[in-house]
């Protein structure tokens, strides 16, 4: 069965890769390049479709703008998504209904957004459209989507636009996915647009949580957000590194192992 999945997979990236060099795929090709026949590449790109890689049209396949960042984001995804998930449903556990919440960008805290499903009437202000989309359908929540320039390649908006939007909101929570806690550096994020918008979250909610795994503790990001006395909650996996969990603790930070 494992030789089975490992030749599927290794069938499903072979159309991924066509897709990004030539932008489009015909059944009838892939079926004859791959030696498979169309019944399974057709289900291959069924398959393919639903997770976000590409769309479908008649006799084939396509790659949008949407798809290509799409696929960069669900390749983030995977990275250490055991931990991630345990992380988010941590942070769920923390989480009362009715509860505001305002949530910065990110796999972790996209994480968190699925395992927030279970709650209801939660009011979400974000500025991550992967997170808008996937909670907006809830019925019970109340979503807001900061508008401002979006950042395509990560899935996130920026910028004068939202900083004036977050004013109006004030929240119990801010959660933010990082690049980077530390002791002495405090916390960072990779994305420069983003800092202001992580300040302006943290000045808008009256207690901090950042999501991290454990590879991010001890980590120095490109771009300092704030300090680590600024936070008052970190939630990472049981896998960090026991020492940098009592530096963190001992800055005054409750520290939550997922």
């Amino acid at each position: 069965m494992a030789s089975e999945e490992l030749k599927i997979d290794a069938r499903r990236n072979k159309i991924i890769e066509i897709l990004n060099k030539k932008g489009h795929v015909r059944v009838s090709q892939l079926s004859k390049d791959l030696n498979t026949s169309m019944v399974t590449i057709r289900s291959d790109l069924n398959a393919l479709e639903r997770d976000g890689y590409l769309e479908r049209i008649q006799g084939g396949a396509i790659q949008t703008a949407f798809h290509h960042y799409n696929r960069e984001l669900l390749a983030k995804k995977k990275h250490m998504a055991a931990e991630k998930k345990r992380i988010a449903n941590a942070l769920a556990d923390l989480i009362e209904d009715g509860d505001t919440l305002i949530m910065n960008s990110g796999t972790t805290t996209y994480y968190a957004a699925v395992a927030l499903k279970d709650h209801k009437n939660l009011n979400i202000v974000t500025n991550s459209l992967a997170i808008a989309v996937e909670l907006g359908a809830c019925p019970t929540f109340k979503v807001i989507l900061l508008g401002g320039e979006i950042n395509a390649q990560h899935s996130f908006t920026y910028g004068n636009d939202v900083l004036e939007q977050l004013k109006r909101y004030k929240a119990k929570y801010a959660i933010l996915s990082i690049d980077g806690v530390c002791v002495d550096e405090g916390v960072s994020t990779i994305h420069a647009e983003e800092v202001m918008v992580a300040r302006m979250m943290m000045e808008r909610s009256n207690d901090t949580i950042i999501i991290a795994d454990h590879s991010k503790l001890g980590k120095e990001g490109f771009m300092y957000v704030c300090d680590l006395q600024d936070i008052n909650k970190l939630i990472t996996d049981k896998k960090a590194d026991p020492e940098r969990v009592k530096e963190i603790r001992e800055a005054n930070v409750q520290v939550i192992l997922g």
